[in-house]
């Protein structure tokens, strides 16, 4: 495939130069994008032509749109619904979708409308050494008798059930039994400390408790029981815990766990409890009934409870997954996830769209070793050799790790064929320029990037793939359907249309907004979260840029994460994209935070922060070589005025860089980091680089 250059008109805040489109769909008209845009024309006698018509005439048409979605995509419903939502409505308090429908979130997934065959693969589960192979009708029975066991221990609609799990078929058996019954999912990965965990489930104080005997990653088992013991103590709401066997070195010993009220069991066990003959039920509830709750990164606080909905999740991930990736029965869908993240969740809802899902535990680093197929061996390639060995055809995962087989130069397409694969997808950060290019070297050209955005407080996508449009480096593709987003500056004006830097927004009513937020402060939390700083509109949290000519967006990071030296705004993922593009074998990492200490500094200064690679060492040429890269390639104003050398970057649990806590910290704020900061230690460091650069 020709790389082709587009026109673009790109501002002062960051690129500058033509738009390079990298991919376009050879045949656009057989997607099933195409053939909803066509159901729309015929059913209201439009003539859209394009999907920015057609967008365009989904966020004016709104109950219109996602009545087309229910029905086009297929929504599995007891009760019709009587309304699909006041359009005139505020977008705040949430306004109710599908009113009078009755539906289970699980039937969906275990029985979707597209026609699947009940022999064949629901989940394909791997680890750095093992397969498992699930057929739908296998899977079915699973859930029937975790449900069963859930019922012997009188689970009742709306209690909580978490998972302390790594991301394997019993963790999607345990949410599909949950939500069958009305019961809520939550789940946090079993690589997380005792406090993180606590942070969040005393707050939703959950009846059951799912978790893995142990967690195995990097070539090692590593242990959970020690953490399980305080866990279960410190929460005396729980029933019962349910230990999995999930590394089969390590036994499972129910013996130690404590509990004020219930017992602890092996699965088997559980199963056990439950009548063995029981037909599956599935319980019908409103539309806006809770199947999850997910959690806020709480760099600087304990972690908000965010509630999602039944239908939200369930119509929105259906439209992405049919619409925007053009997933199609037996397809195969992976995406590389702890069950802690959004993308879990957005990854399971595949099932509800026929897809067959991968599920993968363990490093992407490291495969089977060709010796011993017990033990792994150490090997860049893996996850590419996973899509060739299971056949995968959407395969997702983070910028982080495309940005790091680009500056190890990995060339899967010199040793595996990837003759399956569809699309690449693409989350967490924004994607360099540089990095689109180079999965369009080591990958098969035919393919779909999708740099995607969204996040735990929608549970999907803001900006998603689309097969109707080119791809251009550095660019999420569109807006999905039925999001009616823009850019504000810092005064609430509208400045999508400039190309100019600003604040995320969405403007009007959408089915996957939170239904609430846990605890009795709740309402209070959910307006602060969102509908505080633009009054009216939907405020996320993340610096956008609007391409005028591409309509692409282009993602700067973390509204915490802006600058704003002499009054010129820009995201940290800028001077990352130049590092990347340009230091990558010198500099392993970097935060870039802006610092202005009140009634100290008149103006911020930019400070960039280097973990260096292995073997280099940092210096003065070094920081003078970055300073006139950073200038030539953006501007003066981007120049950070310190740059220095650090031994750690603070990340989130989920992989996300702190750069909101580590801001407070360099303000001079009193910043209090919650544990779900992976590696908080590292921020006394930077709490004593900020005294003694008082």
């Amino acid at each position: 495939m020709t790389v082709s250059l587009d026109t673009d008109t790109r501002t002062a805040d960051g690129l500058s130069g033509p738009a390079i489109k990298l991919w376009e769909h050879p045949s656009p008209k057989s997607t099933q994008l195409w053939q909803f845009v066509e159901r729309l024309n015929k059913t209201y006698n439009l003539q859209l032509k394009s999907y920015e018509e057609a967008h365009s005439w989904s966020i004016k048409n709104i109950a219109k749109l996602w009545g087309e979605v229910w029905q086009h995509c297929g929504i599995r419903a007891s009760q019709p619904y009587t309304k699909v939502v006041d359009e005139a409505a505020p977008i705040f308090p949430r306004p109710s979708f599908f009113e009078g429908s009755g539906l289970n979130f699980a039937e969906n997934l275990l029985y979707p409308t597209q026609s699947v065959d009940p022999n064949s693969p629901a989940v394909i589960a791997a680890t750095e050494t093992t397969r498992e192979i699930v057929s739908w009708a296998e899977l079915q029975e699973r859930v029937r008798q975790c449900q069963a066991g859930m019922i012997a221990l009188d689970l009742k609609e709306g209690d909580r059930v978490a998972g302390y799990v790594a991301n394997h078929t019993n963790a999607l058996v345990a949410m599909l039994a949950a939500t069958s019954l009305g019961c809520i999912w939550t789940a946090v990965s079993p690589d997380t400390g005792v406090t993180a965990v606590l942070d969040r489930m005393q707050q939703i104080e959950p009846a059951l408790l799912f978790t893995d005997n142990a967690a195995f990653y990097n070539g090692r088992s590593h242990p959970v029981m020690d953490k399980l013991v305080d866990i279960v103590a410190a929460l005396p709401t729980l029933k019962a815990v349910v230990m999995f066997q999930t590394v089969q070195t390590v036994d499972v010993d129910t013996s130690t766990i404590k509990m004020s009220s219930g017992k602890a069991y092996d699965y088997k066990s559980f199963v056990a409890l439950g009548d063995q003959n029981s037909a599956m039920v599935f319980a019908q509830l409103p539309a806006d009934h809770p199947v999850y709750i997910l959690y806020s990164s709480g760099t600087t606080g304990a972690p908000k409870c965010i509630v999602h909905g039944a239908v939200g999740t369930l119509i929105q991930h259906k439209k992405e997954h049919i619409l925007h990736c053009d997933i199609r029965p037996g397809d195969r869908l992976f995406y590389f996830t702890t069950c802690t993240w959004m993308m879990w969740h957005w990854l399971v809802s595949g099932l509800a769209s026929g897809a067959t899902l991968i599920l993968y535990d363990g490093s992407p680093f490291r495969s089977v070793s060709p010796e011993d197929p017990l033990t792994s061996v150490p090997d860049d390639l893996a996850m590419p050799r996973l899509i060739d060995e299971l056949g995968i055809t959407h395969f997702g995962t983070s910028a982080k790790y495309l940005s790091v087989l680009e500056q190890k130069s990995c060339k899967p397409l010199k040793e595996l064929s990837l003759e399956t694969l569809q699309a690449i997808y693409s989350t967490g950060s924004p994607l360099a320029p540089s990095t689109f290019q180079y999965v369009y070297d080591a990958f098969p050209k035919r393919i779909n990037l999708g740099s995607i955005t969204g996040g735990t407080d929608i549970i999907s996508l803001f900006g998603a793939p689309n097969p109707l449009l080119p791809v251009h480096a550095g660019e999420i593709q569109c807006l999905g359907l039925g999001m009616a987003c823009a850019a504000y500056d810092y005064a609430g004006n509208d400045i999508t249309s400039t190309g100019e830097a600003g604040d995320l927004v969405c403007t009007k009513p959408f089915p996957c907004q939170p239904v609430a937020f846990w605890g009795k402060d709740g309402d209070k939390k959910y307006r602060s979260s969102y509908f505080e700083k633009f009054e009216g509109v939907w405020h996320h949290g993340d610096f956008v840029r609007f391409n005028p000519e591409t309509k692409g967006l282009v993602m700067l990071g973390r509204s915490d994460g802006i600058l704003k030296p002499a009054g010129v705004r820009f995201g940290s993922a800028e001077i990352y994209n130049v590092l990347l593009k340009h230091f990558a074998d010198e500099v392993a990492d970097a935060l870039c935070i802006g610092r202005r200490r009140e009634n100290v500094d008149a103006d911020e200064t930019v400070c960039l922060f280097l973990k260096m690679a292995e073997g280099k060492e940092f210096s003065q040429e070094l920081v003078d070589r970055i300073q006139k890269t950073v200038r030539e390639e953006l501007s003066a104003r981007h120049v950070p005025g310190v740059v220095e050398e650090c031994p750690e970057i603070p990340v989130t649990t989920n992989g996300k860089k702190v750069e909101g806590a580590v801001k407070q910290i360099l303000c001079g704020l009193n910043v209090k980091t919650s544990a779900s900061v992976a590696n908080a230690d590292c921020l006394d460091w930077y709490r004593n680089w900020a005294k003694t650069h008082a």
